[in-house]
Parts: structure tokens; sequence; C-alpha cells
């Protein structure tokens, strides 16, 4: 991603949520990867239920800071009702409550090819090729 794109584009994390506190680290270790790497880039975190905040409170962190671009990123390794029904109905309703914001829903995070062979990597005990 080139700086302007990145300055213009806010990324939410988003992820299913848990009673336990320490279930959320690695994805606020992704955001704070993110955050390393794009320091330009806002990222934030959002969770379905059961931990804060939710989406919504993270478009509107977002809007504050006077993005119109969000992209949702479902941090899903497998796409399941939450990721196939629920996650697109609500972005439709932050369409509908923020016409002047523009929503990208991306693709579950275990749907991409990288994944998938980072993942066979890890299985096999190998260091992934260009990982920091």
């Amino acid at each position: 991603m080139s700086a302007a794109l990145n300055s213009a584009i806010g990324v939410v994390l988003f992820a299913h949520g848990s009673r336990d506190p320490l279930w959320r680290l690695p994805i606020d270790a992704v955001a704070e990867h993110i955050k390393g790497q794009w320091p330009d880039m806002s990222v934030a975190v959002a969770f379905l239920e059961l931990t804060p905040p939710d989406l919504t409170s993270s478009v509107e962190q977002m809007m504050k800071q006077g993005l119109s671009h969000v992209r949702i990123v479902p941090m899903f390794l497998g796409v399941g009702r939450h990721a196939r029904e629920d996650l697109p109905q609500i972005v439709r309703g932050l369409s509908e409550a923020y016409p002047q914001m523009h929503f990208e829903l991306a693709p579950a995070i275990g749907e991409h090819p990288a994944m998938t062979a980072l993942m066979a990597h890890i299985a096999v005990g190998h260091s992934p090729p260009n990982i920091d």
C-alpha cells in the first residue's frame, strides 16, 4: 500500500470476542504490527460480542479522525455464520447509518492463500519466508 492510501483508509480488525480478556491479545498484536509497519495508517480492533469495542464504536472513532473509507478485515480462519451472515448485515447497517462513509468488507483472513501457506509452515515447524 502506498503512504497516501495508508493515511486515507482506516483498517478495522474484526473478531468474535470472548469473556476471557486474554483472548483478544493476538488481535491486538496484529493491530500493533500494522501500526509498526505502516505508522500513518489508522488501525483499530472491533468485536462481535463479549469484548469491547464493537464495530460501530471503532467506525465512529475513525470518523472522528476524519476518515471516510474503512476496510473491515474479518479475523476468522473459517467462514461460518458470523462471517457469512452477521458481519455483512452489520456492515449494511453501518452503510445506512453513515452514508458519508465507504465500507470495504475484506474476505475472512483464513481465506487468503498467504494465510494458508503461513499456517502450513507453522504446522510443520518451519519458519515462513519473509516474516519479521
